[in-house]
């Protein structure tokens, strides 16, 4: 097994459970202790996860903390691409679409390729970028201006004026967290502001956001969770999670990875 795939099963192993222990990896991996280390440190080293004593833990973030798109991309990889599937099987063809920046996001727009005449407006530079460049029918695809972003979105006065008008059919929103209470929530201020003027010109919202993301409070709320229709997850999510989702959202919809 090679060291990105030993690194990606612990990764997915501290978001499932929180904490990991060194023992636990050895045995699961079939690899030598030096070695479930040494992957520690490096996923460590790039603030993925804390090192404690035995063993790997989720890192502690502030409310503010934001990482970067191409660190979120290796999280949760096979959970994004089934919410992905999930979420694109609701665009139809011809509809005016809004798609907001995250690698979740991205990963819906990648399957939405093939789907004819679609208008999209969008504040993320790798979601205009993957439309562009890949696309496969006749689309048109609109980029915001404003502020990057560390997830590569583009924020802030400019961006909100640019929505200001107008009116689509559906939005795709990522998000930072998700709480009962709390709602959706965002550690950039520019970035609420700007995902709430999304949110104010779309008449349907689907939310996408694997189970990770359940727990986690940033900075401000973007909006509650009664404001969602529709909100794509992923399996990870616990039973308890899902009960209480279920009764604030429009739908739920749980992705089979």
């Amino acid at each position: 097994m090679l060291a990105r795939q030993r690194q990606q099963l612990i990764l997915d192993e501290v978001a499932r459970s929180g904490a990991v222990k060194v023992a636990d990896l050895v045995a699961e991996l079939g690899v030598s202790d030096m070695t479930v280390r040494r992957d520690i440190s490096e996923l460590a080293g790039q603030g993925l996860v804390d090192r404690v004593h035995g063993g790997a833990a989720q890192p502690r973030m502030a409310s503010v903390h934001e990482p970067a798109f191409a660190t979120k991309a290796t999280q949760q990889v096979a959970a994004k691409m089934a919410i992905a599937q999930a979420a694109a099987a609701l665009v139809s063809p011809g509809i005016s679409l809004g798609i907001s920046a995250g690698t979740t996001t991205h990963a819906v727009a990648t399957e939405l390729l093939g789907v004819p005449d679609l208008t999209v407006i969008t504040n993320s530079l790798p979601v205009a970028d993957e439309l562009h460049r890949f696309r496969q029918v006749e689309q048109t695809v609109l980029l915001t201006g404003g502020m990057r972003t560390p997830s590569d979105g583009l924020v802030g006065p400019l961006a909100v004026a640019a929505l200001q008008g107008i009116h689509l059919d559906l939005l795709i929103l990522g998000v930072h967290g998700i709480d009962a209470r709390a709602g959706l929530t965002c550690p950039n201020l520019l970035e609420t502001q700007t995902n709430r003027a999304l949110i104010e010109a779309s008449r349907r919202i689907l939310v996408v956001a694997d189970h990770t993301k359940w727990g986690v409070i940033g900075l401000q709320t973007t909006a509650r969770l009664t404001e969602v229709d529709v909100l794509v997850t992923d399996d990870g999510i616990d039973d308890a999670a899902r009960d209480e989702l279920a009764g604030l959202v429009g739908e739920l919809i749980v992705a089979e990875t």
